[in-house]
């Protein structure tokens, strides 16, 4: 066992990203803290620190008066040597990147961690079953994600917990992804209407991998699924028209239709992902089988946030 994992379990902690999953981590780890000596770090791009959003603003100003120390760090830019020296001097890491910095960013963090002796990683993966999905799924980032996994099961130094969340839950929603057209009143499925998607909100996401963080006894070298909701494209447009109180046009997008729409635009990533979660394996489970569900602890499922967001996310579409 390495002994940096005797170590208090919320000191020496670096959260990778202050985005929107990032400050979800980071609020419940706040919560959890009854020593604002403990060591939390999170990493944030030296920009957002010099020209921070108004959101970031007030995210920064929440984190500084937690006494979590802000450390600026541009991933694209560093050497591999700087990230390694980064990394060895915490004994655990939660990686609330995405592919922020491009293609090979996950690859690269993921060997980083484990030359740098981090004791404990989570790495971004939070996402589907890769496992289920395997490689040549036609996604890149699919692939690279079953390849993170894939080398950490080759090594014992560092302990890992993969968080499996499916998709967020506003993505469903998003009006790139073309699923839910509030404007349009168009609700589009994806292979056929009894295909299933699991999916998750970000604050669910936050509350739920530190609670994996510090169950004990401790888990380790796992794959930990959970989930907000788990819901047909039949039932997503049932519950669209019941929130909002509209009929809603119903356009099923097969296999065929969406293979056909990636091969005349092979570069096109949400092409990519609709072909994905048409396809169905691994990109649903059960959540009567969740983590949540077998520790009770409850979510929001997709019917309640879209009560919850419905005006702002109407708001939203029209301004695109």
């Amino acid at each position: 066992m390495n002994n940096k994992l005797e170590h208090i379990e919320l000191d020496n902690m670096l959260v990778l990203g202050a985005g929107e999953l990032g400050m979800a981590v980071l609020r419940q780890l706040m919560l959890r803290r009854t020593d604002t000596t403990d060591s939390l770090t999170v990493l944030v791009s030296p920009r957002s620190l010099d020209t921070p959003s108004p959101e970031q603003a007030r995210n920064y100003d929440d984190l500084r008066a937690a006494h979590v120390h802000l450390l600026p760090f541009d991933l694209a830019a560093c050497s591999d040597d700087d990230l390694l020296a980064l990394l060895s001097r915490f004994h655990t890491v939660i990686n609330c990147t995405g592919f922020v910095a491009g293609p090979g960013t996950q690859i690269r963090l993921t060997n980083a961690a484990l030359r740098a002796g981090v004791a404990r990683y989570f790495p971004w993966q939070f996402g589907v079953d890769y496992d289920i999905v395997g490689k040549g799924s036609g996604q890149p980032v699919f692939d690279e994600q079953y390849d993170v996994r894939a080398l950490l099961r080759a090594q014992t130094r560092t302990e890992w917990v993969i968080v499996s969340t499916g998709m967020f839950t506003s993505f469903l929603f998003q009006p790139a992804f073309g699923l839910v057209d509030m404007d349009a009143g168009i609700v589009r499925g994806l292979g056929s209407w009894d295909t299933r998607v699991t999916v998750t909100t970000p604050e669910d996401i936050g509350r739920l991998t530190v609670e994996i963080l510090l169950e004990p006894p401790r888990i380790a070298n796992k794959v930990v699924h959970v989930a907000s909701d788990t819901l047909s494209y039949r039932a997503l447009a049932d519950l669209v028209e019941e929130v909002t109180g509209r009929r809603f046009h119903r356009e099923l997008l097969t296999i065929d239709m969406l293979a056909a729409e990636l091969a005349r635009h092979p570069q096109d990533s949400m092409a990519r992902y609709r072909l994905g979660f048409a396809l169905g394996d691994g990109m649903w489970w059960d959540k009567a089988s969740t983590y949540n569900v077998a520790r009770g602890i409850p979510t929001t499922d997709t019917k309640a946030w879209l009560q919850q967001n419905r005006p702002r996310q109407a708001q939203g579409a029209r301004s695109d």
